[in-house]
């Protein structure tokens, strides 16, 4: 966007913060009927507690690769993670492409073209522009295999009139990522933050939640973990791939947002 970046705002959250804002530990879950008894009168064994939705993996010593890093979304995630400790290389169709890249961003990031990042890393961010989305993720089947990927492209057409929502044949970019790797653990997040926030170096903290969407718990457990280690931000769980359609068009509406009252607006959800 055109406007000039903004400080965050001094009272965002920190990366320790769990379960509501301004709580200061885990919250739990369980329910208040867990340990009850059968209707039948017989004794049966106490239910385990539900699990804290805020029980999260360490995720520090994971490589996280994005694919598409030296636009400005992968660029930015890629500086957060790497300024917050995490491993991180950035992939591009050019390796010299994204060698120089790295080198610009320091804090030890490293460039590689798609097919070796995706190789070597861990976690593998897609942040590649909607038209080239299919094509790069066919053509590194193999290489992302039995990976945890997290799909961030939010697929987007622009007229006179502003930004709208695209409607992938599959339904939303995420699914179709799904579709192009099943032998990838393909989850979606990181959609609606603002580039120029993420790579502006006086930006001390990003000050938004990161929507999950994913199959399986243990995969959107790994993502909001991730998402977490940048200071200022929180992965909120939102649901199965067949939600991502609306987490990725929501992103029009921020751009709206942002013309209209010159911001780089994120989002916050109450009450978790």
């Amino acid at each position: 966007m055109p406007e000039e970046p903004r400080p965050a705002p001094e009272n965002g959250s920190g990366p320790a913060e769990r379960g509501k804002r301004g709580d200061t530990g885990a919250r739990s879950v369980a329910g208040s009927n867990v340990g009850a008894m059968t209707t039948n009168g017989s004794d049966s064994a106490a239910k385990p507690p539900a699990k804290d939705p805020w029980d999260l993996p360490d995720v520090s010593g994971l490589t996280v690769g994005v694919l598409g890093g030296t636009g400005p979304q992968g660029r930015g995630l890629a500086y957060r993670f790497a300024r917050a400790g995490q491993q991180v290389i950035i992939g591009s169709r050019a390796a010299d492409r994204a060698r120089g890249a790295a080198e610009e961003l320091g804090h030890g990031v490293e460039g590689a073209d798609n097919a070796e990042c995706a190789r070597r890393s861990d976690i593998v961010i897609v942040a590649v522009p909607w038209d080239g989305h299919a094509k790069t993720l066919e053509s590194l089947r193999d290489e992302l295999a039995g990976k945890l990927v997290i799909d961030c492209v939010n697929p987007l057409g622009f007229d006179k009139k502003g930004a709208y929502a695209l409607k992938p044949e599959e339904g939303s970019a995420a699914e179709q990522a799904a579709a192009l790797l099943p032998e990838s653990r393909v989850t979606a997040a990181f959609h609606h933050l603002s580039a120029v926030l993420l790579q502006d170096e006086t930006v001390e903290e990003i000050d938004t939640d990161v929507l999950v969407l994913g199959e399986a718990r243990a995969d959107t457990d790994l993502v909001q973990a991730l998402a977490g280690r940048i200071p200022g931000m929180r992965g909120i769980f939102a649901g199965r791939l067949r939600n991502a359609h609306q987490v990725e068009s929501l992103v029009a509406n921020l751009i709206s947002v942002n013309r209209r009252y010159k911001a780089h607006a994120g989002l916050r959800t109450t009450d978790v």
